[in-house]
């Protein structure tokens, strides 16, 4: 198919493996894949493919998202990876949705406050986490957002609206955004500007991070990045809080960042009262492999790519662990993981 459209041919690489920006590592060679780096390129991307009749698919990091094999021809992805600012604007941070959630952690480490850290290594962007209320023990990320701005697909002006956090329904895994074609931009959180030291550690932090860690997804580079930024805080006198050092611990000790994944494939079911890596513990499907996937020996909500694997690979072996559950367990689990 033949495009002719100036946002398009401007934004668009052509024939790039989606495998390149999932933290899976998975995913066939797409027609048309697109990085935005506003709001506005954005807006002009969704204008082109209404105009041309195209399908679209918009994601950030890809850190929850198995992609096809064999993509769609005529659908155009975008990537909101480069759509990434974080703000101080009359008194609050604003930050977009292309920005790692993580760097909500060294926002709140170089402000002195705490609210912030169980987003430290969470492998997704602002907006995906809003999107799926992201969490971490207990916290979630409607807990430190004040305002959504969004751009409401389905309307012909495209044009940014916003709402409030309190009116977002959001709840375990979910918010509004699931229930209308809303796509996410930016927020602003609840949380104040602390003091100009940390305003230009922040903008000198959204570029380095461009320059160095914002390749396509790899959780090692990932991990890396983060981890780099919170010792160097630490020199400058930011000693890194305890619950930054227990979140590290718990991922390196269960190889969060060793293989390409997309963390936990199943959502929990509170209404059972186990969690999905403690049933598929207790019926050893543990290390059960298929092609180039492996359920992991560490954690069984996680299935790896240990060995180029592919989107089927992956889809075998949540059948297995769906298929298992249900016959000892009695339910079906629920995906978390968003299969394209």
């Amino acid at each position: 198919m033949s495009l002719h459209t100036s946002a398009i041919e401007r934004l668009c690489l052509r024939d790039i493996p989606l495998s390149s920006y999932s933290t899976y590592g998975i995913g066939g060679a797409a027609s048309y894949t697109a990085l935005p780096e506003t709001v506005e390129d954005l807006t002009a991307i969704y204008q082109d493919c209404l105009a041309k009749g195209l399908s679209w698919y918009t994601f950030g990091m890809g850190s929850n998202i198995l992609f096809p094999d064999q993509p769609d021809p005529d659908t155009v992805f975008i990537s909101l990876k480069k759509l990434t600012q974080l703000n101080a604007d009359q008194g609050k941070w604003f930050v977009s949705s292309g920005t790692p959630m993580s760097m909500l952690s060294l926002l709140g480490l170089s402000g002195g406050i705490d609210d912030h850290d169980f987003t430290f290594l969470l492998p997704g962007c602002l907006g995906a986490g809003i999107y799926m209320n992201a969490k971490y023990n207990h916290r979630q990320i409607c807990d430190i957002i004040d305002t959504v701005y969004y751009i409401d697909t389905a309307s012909s002006s495209l044009s940014v609206q916003s709402i409030p956090a309190a009116e977002c329904e959001f709840a375990y895994k979910k918010s509004i955004f699931q229930k209308h074609p809303w796509m996410v931009v930016g927020a602003d959180l609840n949380i104040p500007v602390h003091s100009e030291e940390q305003i230009r550690y922040i903008n000198s932090l959204i570029p380095e991070w461009k320059a160095r860690g914002s390749h396509p997804s790899s959780l090692p580079h990932f991990f890396s990045f983060f981890l780099g930024e919170v010792h160097a805080l630490a020199g400058k006198g930011f000693p890194t809080p305890e619950a930054m050092l227990d979140i590290i611990k718990y991922r390196t000790s269960k190889k969060h960042f060793d293989y390409p994944s997309c963390g936990s494939v199943f959502k929990n079911n509170y209404d059972f009262g186990v969690p999905i890596g403690s049933l598929v513990d207790q019926l050893n499907l543990k290390g059960t492999e298929h092609g180039g996937a492996i359920i992991s020996p560490h954690h069984g909500n996680m299935i790896l790519n240990q060995n180029h694997a592919t989107a089927a690979d992956i889809r075998y072996l949540m059948d297995v662990i769906m298929e298992a559950i249900d016959r000892k367990f009695g339910f079906v689990p629920e995906p978390e993981i968003v299969i394209v």
